[in-house]
């Protein structure tokens, strides 16, 4: 079964500095028909204007990955991180028995775009860790690459979740299958642009939610970026 959920239908907030699309519930956006799916908690798009950002504040016992899209984004934590973000990078910090954090666009002129996604993990109460790993563009061209897993497949991200994250690039005729087990649940969100889902139209902030499933095809992409959460049911 696939069930769509369009871009329009997502919350929103607009702090002045801060621009935010929420897929959902989050802050005051309350839906209680989109809670998560699976231990898909949150994703958040973001813009980030310049010199503006998330001061100090602090997370427990949640897997948080961001993915940036346009412009830089500087990380600073309680465990004595201190990097910047930029297109293709992938971070993951695992907030565990809590971690106090702070994210900053330090440019002068450019806005930051970016995901923000939460992830519940299997245990709680783990000891707060961070990871941060770059994916060039051709390794996601036309192909689903495997960011995030839990076991650090592949060269992707250690998650404390029984999730993995796939990212893709899709343009003209650029086809990616995934074998899928319908025991669990598949969330595939169009980052930008525009293709196809098992057959089905998407544009960017829309997504799909497949349940029962044992396969996913993209096809049809115009300048499409695509993220795949493959979850525990």
């Amino acid at each position: 079964m696939i069930t769509l959920r369009k871009s329009g239908e997502r919350g929103r907030a607009d702090h002045g500095w801060l621009k935010s699309f929420h897929s959902f519930s989050f802050a005051d956006y309350y839906d209680p028909d989109h809670m998560g799916f699976g231990d898909l908690r949150v994703i958040n798009e973001d813009w980030i204007k310049p010199g503006t950002g998330f001061g100090t504040h602090g997370h427990r016992d949640m897997e948080i990955v961001t993915y940036v899209l346009e412009g830089e984004l500087a990380h600073r934590d309680s465990m004595g991180n201190g990097e910047v973000m930029r297109p293709g990078d992938v971070q993951r910090m695992s907030a565990g028995t809590g971690v106090m954090h702070s994210e900053y666009n330090h440019a002068p002129a450019d806005v930051t775009h970016l995901l923000q996604i939460w992830i519940e993990p299997d245990k709680r109460g783990v000891t707060p860790s961070y990871e941060q790993k770059h994916f060039k563009a051709e390794e996601k061209r036309g192909r689903l690459r495997l960011v995030a897993s839990p076991d650090g497949q592949d060269g992707s991200v250690s998650l404390n979740a029984p999730a993995r994250v796939y990212a893709g690039l899709f343009d003209g005729r650029e086809i990616a299958r995934l074998a899928l087990d319908p025991r669990r649940l598949v969330y595939v969100h169009v980052v930008r642009g525009q293709v196809r889902v098992n057959g089905t139209a998407l544009q960017g902030g829309d997504a799909a939610k497949l349940s029962g499933e044992s396969s996913l095809e993209l096809d049809g992409g115009r300048d499409a970026e695509v993220l795949v959460f493959d979850l525990q049911a």
